[in-house]
């Protein structure tokens, strides 16, 4: 009975309530999906988007972001301002409400705001109990009123502190070194994709952001405005840029089918791949969801209508199904929902089933139009069709030789694979390995318990050049699928990656630090992109990191992976030290490589994520296809100059 009583008691006292937004402050993941740079950048969309809802409502029209040197954010609008009338149930300002309370805002009051991207409430109240300080500037009513806040509390009552000849909000907030511990430095890039997006999925705003920790050439700060005057028809111009369009224009529809706002934009292009972007009141939806379903039928249904009255399948000796109708098809759908119904917190997929016949119909209707006014690009699109289904056919019998163990290939294995003991494949890793030389040391130095050894010869196909069946007919990605154990289809889609009989949770890709390594990591990273895109969202991908020096003096020897590192050990080291470059990895012994590299508790390995599916689309497209200066002025961009030691 005594061990009984020393037992903490459940009792009303362990039921907690928190104040305020203590709760966001204790699970910020909750709210923002992470801390890391991820969650850091998304205080800024959340903000921004308070600004785009007052612009839907037709009350605004320019939108600015300035990235202050102390990496602190300012957000201006030319909107209504928020109201600082006292709140008649809270007692405070209506400002001061908005700002601190969860659930908080104009977005449920359905007179407000008709549509909205923030509905759940959390928006601005989160991003001020997650910054160190938070001030909201309000001009309004021919006044400018100003309430500051540390860490969502505010500090003084909202005051008056100056006259307004215009209206607006200007929020500035500085993110909690206390919650993103990882970084708080925000990367500009990242930012201005953002704005494009949103420039282009709203037309007729203007969305300018500045960077007030750099300059240009001229002494300037760094900045960029986005306008759009067409929409989505630019925004598919801009993605599908570096890829030759078969059909002369943008097929474009906007209008409001069963009181929902649809508008949608496509165009066929000479590539085999499917990229389709889908948005739900600015928000990006990665996972798709019903509008996205609606899209498909429409498409399948109207094409497969008109091809069959066209007369131009009448040859074919095998059906056409849903997927030859969407390759080398670009296409944004964005649709604006009054209450829209996400499954999950993230927002990545949507679940309203009325949006489905209403992106159908809307879809529907735009293309019998185009098909009936346009019969030689109709033709065109048909052709295409039929293409894609003769290599579909073709991609099935390469697929199932993939997929097809014989009894001399003792399992399925392919013969290079080194494998590993371990049969949990939480716990196995492989490593891809550029030549059989790096293969060879990578297998010395490994630990057999867990890592495998698959070693690719040369340079694997660009799949972003090559028809389906081509792919899975090149024997390094046969490889490649039989080493992963992972198969083609699932029941959901025909062409979805099946990650069921997946070996190995961490697929390492390990290539040289030379110009040649870089072109492989970039041909694996393009196959697994097109091809395993699931085992990128999984997260189950990686890329590692050897180093480029070993400076040596007598017996003291330590690795750099950049030249301030190297450059910072010569110092150490003194006069006479000596500098090893590993161009390859062959040059280093299978000791120097696991300790480098492969040794979990020494080793970096960066994972890839994909954080904006059209633009990551868009850069592949762009390094690996056809057209020249956009690639070129893209490393221009991005290269770090040297002088090269070769």
């Amino acid at each position: 009975m005594s061990e009984e009583k020393k037992m903490p008691q459940y009792s009303a006292d362990s039921i907690q309530a928190l104040e305020g937004m203590e709760h966001v402050r204790m699970r910020p993941s909750m709210y923002i999906g992470d801390v890391g740079t991820r969650g850091l950048h998304h205080l800024v969309y959340e903000v921004v988007d308070n600004s785009i809802d007052e612009a839907l409502a037709g009350h605004c029209d320019i939108i600015k972001v300035i990235i202050n040197e102390d990496n602190s954010i300012t957000t201006e609008d030319n909107g209504r301002g928020i109201p600082v009338d006292i709140h008649k149930k809270e007692g405070v300002s209506a400002l001061e409400v908005v700002m601190t309370k969860i659930g908080a805002g104009g977005k449920f009051d359905k007179d407000s705001y008709k549509v909205s991207g923030g509905l759940h409430g959390v928006g601005v109240s989160c991003v001020n109990a997650l910054s160190e300080s938070l001030t909201a500037r309000v001009f309004r009513e021919g006044k400018i009123w100003e309430q500051t806040y540390e860490r969502g509390k505010s500090l003084a009552a909202v005051a008056t502190v100056g006259t307004a000849d215009h209206t607006g909000t200007v929020v500035t907030f500085k993110p909690d070194p206390q919650i993103f511990k990882q970084t708080l430095e925000y990367n500009y890039e990242t930012l201005a994709l953002r704005m494009r997006e949103l420039a282009y999925l709203n037309k007729g705003i203007t969305i300018t952001i500045i960077d007030e920790r750099n300059k240009d050439e001229k002494g300037e700060f760094i900045q960029d405005t986005f306008f759009s005057e067409e929409g989505l028809k630019e925004f598919i111009n801009f993605l599908d840029e570096s890829r030759e369009a078969i059909i002369k224009d943008v097929i474009s529809m906007e209008g409001e089918k069963n009181g929902i706002p649809v508008e949608v934009a496509m165009v066929y292009n000479t590539s085999f791949s499917e990229n389709l972007h889908s948005y739900v009141n600015n928000i990006n939806t990665q996972e798709g969801g019903t509008h996205l379903s609606g899209f498909r039928r429409g498409l399948t249904s109207t094409l497969k209508k008109y091809a069959d009255s066209s007369g131009l399948l009448d040859k074919l000796k095998f059906d056409i199904a849903g997927d030859d109708f969407r390759e080398g098809l670009t296409a944004i759908v964005s649709v604006k929902v009054a209450e829209p119904q996400f499954e999950g917190q993230t927002k990545t997929k949507l679940g309203n089933r009325e949006v489905t016949s209403a992106v159908s119909q809307a879809v529907s209707e735009m293309l019998e139009n185009y098909l009936e006014e346009n019969p030689n690009d109709a033709k065109t699109i048909v052709q295409k069709v039929i293409l894609a289904a003769q290599a579909r056919h073709a991609a099935r019998k390469a697929r199932e030789m993939v997929q097809r163990k014989t009894v001399m290939s003792g399992g399925g294995l392919p013969g290079k694979l080194s494998d590993c003991s371990e049969q949990d494949p939480t716990l196995c890793e492989v490593f891809l390995v550029e030549g059989d030389s790096a293969g060879g040391t990578a297998k010395q130095g490994r630990d057999r318990n867990f890592q495998a050894i698959l070693p690719l010869r040369g340079k694997i196909l660009n799949v972003e050049k090559a028809m389906q069946h081509k792919v899975f007919e090149n024997e390094e990605i046969r490889n490649i699928y039989t080493a992963l154990g992972v198969t083609i289809g699932t029941e959901e889609d025909s062409k979805a990656l099946n990650l069921e009989k997946l070996r190995y949770h961490k697929v390492v890709i390990m290539c040289d630090a030379d110009v040649d390594g870089s072109h492989i990591s970039t041909l694996i990273l393009t196959f697994l992109f097109r091809y395993m895109k699931e085992l990128i969202e999984s997260g189950y991908v990686y890329i590692a990191t050897p180093p480029l020096y070993l400076v040596k003096k007598g017996a003291k020897k330590s690795y750099a992976w950049n030249d301030d590192q190297r450059d910072r050990l010569m110092q150490e080291f003194g006069s006479g030290s000596s500098i090893q470059r590993y161009k390859g990895l062959g040059e280093m012994n299978a000791e120097q490589l696991w300790e480098t590299t492969m040794n979990p508790e020494m080793r970096t390995l960066r994972q890839v994520t994909i954080d904006n599916g059209g633009e990551a689309d868009r850069v592949f497209s762009m390094l690996m296809g056809d057209e020249v200066p956009p690639r070129r002025e893209f490393i221009e961009k991005n290269a770090i100059y040297a002088n090269i030691d070769a």
